[in-house]
């Protein structure tokens, strides 16, 4: 957001995924989970094993730079 705060309409869908997907200490399950049952999707598989592969080889590049 800006320091007017004149964009947060392009914000407020990223904040209701944020808040939606946030654990709560009191309930030890995100809100979307407690009101409907079931895990929020985002549209892709973060945990594809390929992923994870080529975040490592990143990372050990990074280090070795």
């Amino acid at each position: 957001m800006n320091y007017r705060y004149k964009d947060w309409p392009e914000w407020l869908a990223s904040a209701e995924f944020v808040i939606n997907n946030k654990i709560y200490s009191t309930t030890k399950v995100p809100l979307f989970i407690a009101n409907y049952g079931r895990e929020l999707r985002i549209g892709i598989d973060i945990r594809r094993k390929e992923k994870i592969e080529k975040i490592i080889e990143f990372a050990e590049r990074m280090k070795k730079i």
